[in-house]
């Protein structure tokens, strides 16, 4: 049985990219209420496998999450990309009515800011999760408060969907990656079937360090599908980038790090896994 941790509880799109990714195999998901708690889990117990949403393609990066992966210590083995679809949902009993406020994280709120603009008399509040604002309203039987949530989250905890699809983009997907101890990285994907990477380094500060990186990476035919700047706290316009790239050749990516290496201040693999679109 595979041990997920999960920043979320039951229901949530965290729990439900950890169903999805594990499909053909048991699954306990450790639920957490922050993103440090997960890694704090993994590094507690190695077997523990952790889910983390890394970008989405409306609300973009989450910043925070690429630091707290380079921190960690830990490995990327995979990824999962899931559609995300919100429903505004509430007890049984209420109604389009009698709701006079909804809950949920302030990023779910984002995504439905055009839906809710339509119903300008529901004030919005933030919240820690989406399906947790499901899980309390339902718990403490709050009348006239609403959630927006995943469906199957609002099924999970008996509430009413009062419309479901309320997102304003409805290409709206979040890229979420699969880490662990690097210990158990090779048991978790095939090394010789991997066709991405992410990495993050450091550069001198001197014109023209990254673009003979990005040279290099072109140089070896390595496809740049992502790449994210950070400051380096304390070192002034020096930045830490954050690069995904995919390759079909296993031994050209190996040489394309050896020689990006020398012109790097600090390189490290934050994992090497399976494309999801594979």
């Amino acid at each position: 049985m595979k041990r997920i941790a999960i920043q979320g509880l039951k229901g949530s799109f965290h729990d439900i990219a950890a169903n999805e990714y594990f499909r053909n195999e048991q699954v306990q998901t450790i639920c957490c209420a922050t993103f440090e708690e997960v890694f704090e889990n993994i590094k507690r117990d190695p077997t523990v496998v952790g889910m983390t949403a890394i970008e989405n393609t409306i609300a973009g990066s989450l910043l925070h999450n690429y630091e707290l992966l380079r921190d960690s210590g830990t490995t990327v083995v995979g990824e999962h990309k899931l559609h995300i679809s919100h429903c505004i949902c509430c007890l049984p009993e209420d109604s389009w009515e009698t709701i006079s406020e909804v809950h949920s994280h302030p990023v779910a709120l984002m995504q439905c800011r055009g839906f809710l603009s339509k119903h300008p008399s529901i004030k919005a509040v933030e919240a820690e999760d989406t399906a947790g604002s499901a899980k309390l309203i339902a718990e403490n039987k709050h009348h006239g408060w609403a959630a927006i949530c995943s469906a199957s989250a609002a099924e999970m905890y008996g509430m009413k969907i009062l419309e479901n699809k309320i997102e304003d983009n409805k290409h709206n997907f979040t890229r979420f990656l699969v880490v662990c101890n690097p210990n158990k990285a090779d048991f978790m994907r095939p090394l010789e079937k991997t066709n991405k990477a992410s990495l993050v380094f450091s550069l001198p500060h001197e014109e023209g360090s990254l673009s003979q990186v990005l040279s290099i990476i072109s140089f070896y035919k390595l496809s740049l599908t992502k790449i994210q700047s950070l400051p380096i706290i304390g070192h002034e316009w020096e930045y830490m980038f954050y690069v995904d790239v995919t390759f079909d050749n296993l031994t050209r990516y190996r040489q394309c790090m050896d020689a990006i290496m020398p012109l790097t201040k600090e390189l490290n693999i934050l994992g090497e896994y399976l494309d999801f679109k594979q």
